[in-house]
């Protein structure tokens, strides 16, 4: 299959030129607008409007800063270190999953101080919101024809010019639909019955690690880094670990003090 080669602008206006990867930003924090008011409408959780609007916002500014310094410590510590100002230089690409997590963490755990109510509480309100975000950032590197996965036989690889001749696995699509759409079914459906504080906190994490692992083994590592050991092992698969570990302990944790509480 060839690669649709779709123009990574979106359109222009004027000298702006706006990229379909920032309307697929755009339109992940849209989505989590409207589910988190279909949420708190639904668990009558008590929050005004301009209150979550605010954690959206907190939550925005989590994700693209901490996913540009987790792109430059992760992933290219190294160009940080030879040109300390690159660091700002968000037009030529560069954000880390993992970094955005972690600016989101840092985020929330902000904004429940101000609000004097408990961590957990807003990311286990979080985590059913997050992943059809995540499916629409992997769709928006599928359009800017990045991230491409290893060489493949398989009927539905695909050629990625920026990348070489050879058919690939559309590991974009591959990630838009497990951490993407399947994710966000999980967690829809787990968050619409009771469950313990952290339990759906934990449930994203070890989830997402899970299908972001097994994707790894058909996306191409990046170039300047490769394989960490083994021919095999990469550096979204060495991040997930302790993501998975984290999500688990916190399944454990949520599910023991449950049955103390009410044994």
């Amino acid at each position: 299959m060839q690669y649709p080669n779709i123009d990574p602008v979106a359109f222009s206006l004027g000298p702006l030129q706006v990229h379909w990867y920032g309307l697929m930003y755009l339109l992940g924090f849209a989505a989590c607008w409207y589910l988190g008011k279909a949420l708190m409408r639904r668990h009558n959780l008590p929050w005004s409007e301009d209150q979550f609007a605010d954690m959206v916002l907190y939550g925005a500014a989590g994700v693209v800063l901490g996913g540009r310094f987790g792109y430059v410590l992760f992933y290219n510590f190294e160009q940080f270190l030879r040109d300390p100002l690159w660091l700002f230089a968000v037009w030529e690409g560069g954000m880390s999953f993992h970094g955005g997590l972690l600016g989101v963490i840092i985020a929330l755990a902000l904004y429940a101080r101000k609000l004097g109510v408990s961590f957990w509480q807003l990311t286990d309100f979080a985590a059913p919101l997050t992943p059809i975000g995540l499916g629409a950032g992997r769709f928006g590197n599928f359009i800017g024809g990045e991230l491409w996965g290893r060489p493949t036989d398989l009927p539905w690889g695909m050629v990625f010019p920026r990348a070489d001749t050879l058919p690939r696995h559309p590991s974009q699509l591959y990630e838009m639909a497990l951490e993407g759409i399947l994710l966000f079914v999980i967690l829809w459906w787990f968050c619409q019955k009771r469950r313990p504080r952290m339990a759906a906190s934990g449930l994203f994490l070890s989830g997402y690690a899970s299908f972001r692992f097994l994707v790894e083994f058909v996306r191409e590592p990046d170039s300047h880094i490769g394989f960490l050991f083994g021919g095999w092992f990469t550096m979204g698969m060495f991040l997930c670990l302790p993501m998975f570990l984290l999500g688990i302990m916190l399944l454990f944790l949520a599910y023991r003090r449950a049955e103390a509480v009410s044994s």
